[in-house]
């Protein structure tokens, strides 16, 4: 017995032939458009719709998460000098609980573009510091050469935390 098979060509590329589709709606997928799910695999405009539903963000809440998301980290870096070697600790902790408090002011809603403000701002927000101890810092290398190494302690350890706090944020968010 011979089989016919009648050639599909995919939605979205008509010039590719396939035999896949998209497990929602049908449509015939390459595999270049077909993104894998839990389920299945599923045409681009398929995961669009499916990841708008989750898209929940408002207008205010990127305000309030720039605000919160830089005073903590802000506040989070002036900690940093003093405890040196503790920053290790105590950046997840800020970091965690920059997005606890973030996430209770805005009511849990999120986005993608959330994600990106908010991990950016905590960056940001640790930034003036580094650039305090950059400033004491340099003066005294060019002045003292290798003998003032020891200037650069606090701006490793505002770094550091600085990279331990936005990576943090990042991970909680998404």
């Amino acid at each position: 017995m011979t089989e016919k098979t009648s050639s599909l060509t995919c939605t979205f590329h008509p010039k590719r032939e396939t035999r896949l589709r998209c497990n929602r709606c049908n449509r015939p997928i390459c595999i270049k458009c077909a993104k894998h799910t839990p389920t299945g695999y599923r045409c681009p405009e398929c995961i669009k719709t499916q990841q708008k539903a989750f898209i929940t963000a408002q207008w205010q809440d990127y305000f309030i998460a720039v605000f919160v998301g830089g005073l903590f980290s802000f506040l989070g870096s002036l900690l940093a000098v003093p405890l040196g070697f503790f920053t290790l600790f105590v950046a997840p902790v800020v970091g965690t609980i920059t997005v606890t408090v973030i996430r209770k002011l805005i009511s849990n809603r999120r986005s993608p573009t959330l994600t990106k403000v908010v991990t950016g701002t905590a960056l940001l927000g640790s930034s003036p510091v580094v650039l305090i101890q950059v400033i004491r810092a340099v003066p005294l290398i060019s002045a003292y050469g290798l003998q003032a190494a020891g200037s650069l302690y606090s701006l490793v350890w505002v770094v550091v935390y600085a990279g331990i706090l936005t990576s943090t944020v990042y991970y909680r968010l998404s």
